[in-house]
């Protein structure tokens, strides 16, 4: 049977001077197995109040290989074993050396071997067969050689020990660093870092993780300690500033590592300095305890692999916050508000979702600014933008710039509407030295069940956004299921006429314009026409804006004029020849950055002297991109290129913008040569003649369908007239015709 309790009491007698004083650390386990009592006793009283390697000892007693079996099954800490040879039978303490090391895989464990009758277990062959680490007679046991004997098996002990614990501690740090690479938030990393330095010291992971210079998506020099993560007893300092977590003794040992750049070890705390980059971090764990030599050798490795982790984690992070933002206004970008229209439209369906709206907000005239001011007006102006939608909507609302100058806001629908919108863009913004005032034109979209999923939502409000842009007497518009067919119609027309323009099917026909003073030919229109198999495939109102909108007609455009400059030549030999050929340029055109080197080149091509070539714009041209616009035009006016305004009239370009562009001649608008004919007594045609006479600039007017019509125009002094009256668009080969056979009228 086992000892009873006091048998087992920890023994702290200070034996001759071995130790200053009793100590208190944490005793040595030794289990005493002997069949022999006196033996028992003998031990107590040898081993009393002896510490070894500055600790005291722990006797458990057996008195048989049965109790020992009994006791192993209930705790293995055991440090060392003295083990009597013969008990139950004469080797039933060989068989109990091979139970400790291979049943209860005790092979930490130091075993000294004891017996009373010399021979009966020969010391090689022990040696040789089974895992003892000391063998002895009782006889020769002395106290002296007993403490020796245990003293030397606790140091071995010792030292196996601490060779595992730093396996284990490297093992885990080896499994610890795979885990912490892919992290990919540093939120995440943090909590991974403080439990795997809690899980190398044994100890409760009560700590915190600080970030240098605020949370991770700060900037800044001037921003403060900022706790990425939490755990245990800390835990609800996550997120929050340093100086508010309530503790001045763990606010300046964090601050005295980021200082000093080093660890700190404290008394009850241990602090791990970590730098990634230009990041620096600290790692604060309460240990409870001074953390012994190795330990803080493990934790400094563990530290090291963590630094390299952390570097990575914050590149990574880096990255998926470009994925994810965009850099200059760091607001989310198309991808996240994408995800964030997904999460709307899934939660469209659920009878407790708040109704909810997007709108896509384009900034008019945007280029205007960054070409007229620069890139850097440009891009505080964005930032200017973004953050006064922020201050509006981003409590409630998530905001995103999906595109150059388009931000995307979705929210609720009672904060995302038109009103509060338009509201937002009343004040100029102050962007250095300039107050700039920012119209928008908006398009809204509202999320509903089984309708798709984000980018068809973003779709949609991207549609009702053209719409709008189209409409240009609307500021905004509202997604409605027709616009979505008749986007599809558009894009169907357009991949038809892009298909037959690059199987040269388009055609362009020309229309006489007749002097109105003498009756002869002043001039002829050269005007596009996509014919089919009967008739026309679609009107020129139809195609043309679509050419335009797809970006087509800049190769349409410079198809036209090599056309219309090889019809012109043609015609040489007759002597009703027209004077000049007109043909409309479009905005994309300007923008294509070469009209007038094209130009110059194709009439070069010809060998047609500039003057013969009319280009035609319309106000609204004029009015977009002025300073573009305008530069372009006197240089092909110094070209010696001859320049009109189209449909003048019917734009909304003032007096002043007139007298800015350097043109040759007004086009008057056919709705208002119509009116002449209506009662209404053509005033406005009278109008406009009459500023073209005080700018010095020609008149023509279009649709001129009767006689009354033109006599009146001649009257009022206008220049030329074209229209069904003197002849309809032809092709080519009837306008030769049509020439060969002209009366003046």
């Amino acid at each position: 049977m086992t000892d009873t309790p006091q048998d087992n009491d920890k023994l702290h007698i200070i034996d001759d001077g071995d130790v200053e004083s009793i100590s208190t650390h944490e005793p040595w386990p030794i289990l005493v197995v002997d069949d022999d009592s006196e033996v028992h006793a003998a031990t107590r009283l040898a081993l009393a109040r002896t510490t070894i390697l500055g600790r005291p000892l722990e006797l458990v007693h057996a008195l048989s290989a049965r109790e020992t079996m009994a006791i192993l099954q209930k705790r293995r800490d055991f440090a060392a074993v003295l083990l009597d040879v013969v008990m139950e039978t004469e080797t039933a303490g060989l068989q109990l050396v091979k139970e400790i090391r291979e049943t209860f895989g005790m092979a930490e464990c130091r075993i000294i071997l004891r017996t009373g009758q010399p021979g009966s277990a020969p010391e090689i062959a022990v040696f040789t067969d089974y895992d003892i680490n000391d063998y002895c007679t009782k006889s020769e046991l002395t106290r002296t050689r007993l403490i020796t004997a245990l003293m030397a098996a606790l140091r071995s002990y010792q030292q196996i020990r601490t060779i595992a614990e730093n396996r284990r501690g490297l093992e885990l740090i080896v499994r610890a660093v795979p885990g912490l690479m892919e992290s990919h938030a540093i939120n995440t990393f943090a909590e991974g870092a403080l439990a795997q330095i809690a899980a190398l010291l044994k100890i409760p992971p009560d700590g915190i993780v600080c970030a240098q210079k605020g949370s991770p998506l700060e900037t800044g020099e001037k921003s403060g300690l900022y706790v990425v993560a939490a755990a245990g007893r800390l835990s609800g300092c996550a997120a929050t500033p340093l100086e508010k977590i309530g503790s001045s003794a763990i606010i300046e040992a964090i601050t005295h590592a980021l200082t000093n750049h080093d660890h700190v070890f404290g008394e009850h705390f241990t602090v791990l300095f970590l730098r990634g980059g230009n990041q620096e971090a600290a790692v604060y764990l309460e240990t409870g305890a001074p953390i012994s030599k190795d330990d803080r050798q493990l934790v400094e490795v563990l530290a090291a692999n963590i630094t390299a982790c952390f570097a990575n984690v914050k590149y990574v992070e880096k990255l998926n916050f470009i994925a994810y933002h965009d850099t200059l206004t760091r607001l989310g970008n198309r991808s996240l508000f994408t995800l964030q229209l997904e999460t709307a439209m899934q939660m469209a369906g659920s009878s407790c979702a708040i109704p909810m709206a997007v709108a896509l907000v384009d900034i008019d005239h945007f280029s205007d600014i960054n070409n007229g001011l620069g890139q850097e007006v440009g891009n505080g102006l964005l930032t200017a933008v973004a953050a006064r939608l922020h201050i509006q909507f981003g409590k409630e609302c998530q905001i995103a710039r999906i595109g150059a100058d388009v931000f995307g806001i979705l929210g609720p629908e009672k904060q995302v509407n038109p009103t509060r919108l338009q509201a937002l863009f009343e004040q100029h913004f102050s962007v250095g030295e300039h107050q700039l005032p920012v119209t928008v034109t908006m398009g809204f979209a509202i999320p509903k069940a089984g309708a798709g999923g984000g980018n068809t939502l973003l779709k949609q409000a991207s549609i009702a956004l053209n719409r709008a842009k189209r409409a240009h007497n609307a500021n905004y518009t509202f997604f409605e299921g027709e616009m979505e067919d008749d986007t599809r119609w558009r894009l169907e027309i357009i991949r038809h006429l892009r298909r037959d323009f690059t199987a040269q099917k388009l055609a362009v026909w020309y229309q006489p314009q007749i002097s109105l003073s003498t009756g002869k030919i002043a001039g002829m229109e050269a005007l596009l026409r996509w014919p089919g198999e009967t008739g026309f495939v679609q009107p020129p109102s139809v195609f043309i804006p679509l050419a335009e909108y797809s970006g087509l007609i800049v190769d349409i455009g410079d198809w036209v004029l090599q056309t219309a400059a090889d019809a012109y030549r043609s015609l040489a030999h007759l002597p009703n020849r027209p004077h000049h050929v007109s043909v409309n340029v479009s905005m994309p055109q300007f923008k294509s950055g070469n009209l007038t080197e094209r130009v110059a080149a194709i009439l070069g091509e010809h060998m047609l002297p500039p003057s013969v070539l009319e280009l035609e714009i319309t106000e609204s041209i004029a009015l977009d991109q002025p300073r573009h616009v305008i530069s372009c035009l006197r240089d092909l006016r110094d070209l010696g290129v001859r320049i009109a305004i189209d449909d003048f009239g019917t734009g909304y370009s003032s007096l002043g913008q007139l007298k800015a562009l350097p043109i040759d001649c007004l086009k008057i608008d056919q709705s208002f040569v119509a009116e002449i004919s209506s009662g209404r007594g053509g005033m406005f045609a009278e109008t406009i003649v009459a500023l073209g006479q005080k700018l010095g600039l020609e008149t023509i007017a279009e649709g001129v369908e009767t006689a009354e019509q033109a006599g009146f125009l001649r009257g009022l002094g206008c220049s030329d007239a074209q229209g069904y009256y003197y002849a309809k668009p032809m092709p080519l080969h009837e306008l030769i015709t049509w020439l060969e056979n002209w009366q003046s009228r």
